[in-house]
């Protein structure tokens, strides 16, 4: 576990090495054009990202794109069917865990774009297989019209007061680092193996309830009042939902956990330049102006969220991040301590 524990001076430091946006090559530009079109299987929210996303692209290339919005799991079973069948239609692909898993079938481009060259090193895969697009903060979150402002838990021992037993709700959804594998893995990345076992099992006195919905679903649930507090959300829905009126507030409880949804080209795609130019626009500087316009967490550190309180500072405010491949091998072992714990 000591390996994802966030390096949080050289996290920080990173963010200052960053530069001004890389336009993308000409000739790739006129490729991409020549193309016409890019196919994009995405895990975002088609109104709130992938439309204005797609709109700007083809305004500025006069690409054509055309998108599927499905889960993470589903965008990866379908790309390996596509290859299986020997039709490849999709050209990128994104996800927190799809580029993981398609890298072990040799089914991701090994390219990384020049828009991503600038960001910080974490958000981009060494080996030059994804970009980092967005960010996602797992934060617990409440419901302000149950737990008045101010006396909600501040940190994990907090949790433990009897008087949240049988307040709370997590994921449980096995596969996922927004449910309770994500929570397991947090505890035992900050406090360690024994503490962190000996600190699940305290809260798993607490009677959290596991619901099989994702966490946007959780969060709603606390928002109707069927809970209290929810152990793990994305801190971005929680304000978005209170913009709106809903009485949803999150915790900046430390550590959080940061996840990476990331994009990659798929190998052996029928617009690959058009694909190379769609990844490279949504890392740029353009790009990433949208994602944070849709109230979406950018990766360039030189674009703040609409909300700057939601990214972690490193100071007040940190995270332990996980990149797709620790995630992708290491939720079964956290999926299995979560079902053994919070039956």
């Amino acid at each position: 576990m000591l390996k994802f524990r966030s390096c949080l001076a050289a996290f920080a430091a990173s963010f200052l090495v960053c530069s001004g946006a890389q336009a993308a090559d000409q000739a790739l530009i006129g490729a991409a054009k020549k193309e016409g079109q890019v196919t994009w299987y995405t895990t975002q929210i088609v109104n709130q990202l992938v439309g204005p996303l797609s709109k700007a692209f083809e305004t500025k290339y006069g690409v054509k794109v055309n998108y599927i919005r499905a889960d993470a799991a589903e965008v990866a079973l379908r790309v390996m069917n596509e290859a299986r069948a020997g039709r490849v239609q999709v050209d990128v692909f994104d996800g927190t865990l799809t580029s993981a898993a398609l890298k072990k079938e040799n089914l991701v481009l090994q390219w990384t774009p020049d828009s991503a060259k600038r960001l910080p090193a974490q958000f981009r895969d060494a080996d030059g297989y994804w970009a980092a697009t967005n960010l996602y903060v797992l934060t617990p979150g409440f419901n302000t019209s149950l737990v008045a402002k101010g006396t909600e838990p501040k940190t994990f021992q907090d949790l433990l007061d009897p008087k949240w037993k049988g307040k709370i709700v997590f994921s449980s959804s096995a596969g996922s680092a927004s449910g309770a594998p994500g929570l397991v893995g947090l505890v035992l990345a900050e406090m360690g193996e024994e503490k962190g076992m000996a600190y699940l099992r305290e809260l798993a006195k607490q009677n959290v309830a596991g619901v099989p919905v994702a966490a946007r679903q959780v969060l709603d649930q606390v928002i109707a009042g069927e809970y209290s507090i929810a152990l793990s959300i994305f801190n971005n829905h929680a304000v978005i939902s209170a913009s709106q009126g809903a009485p949803s507030a999150w915790i900046p409880m430390n550590p959080a956990m940061g996840t990476l949804s990331v994009a990659s080209v798929a190998k052996n795609a029928p617009h690959e330049n058009a694909g190379k130019l769609l990844l490279d626009f949504l890392v740029s500087e353009e790009g990433q102006k949208i994602f944070r316009d849709a109230a979406y967490m950018p990766v360039d550190p030189n674009i703040p969220p609409t909300d700057p309180s939601l990214r972690p500072d490193g100071t007040k405010f940190r995270a332990i991040y996980v990149t797709p491949e620790q995630l992708e091998s290491t939720i079964p072992k956290w999926a299995a301590i979560a079902k053994d714990l919070f039956r």
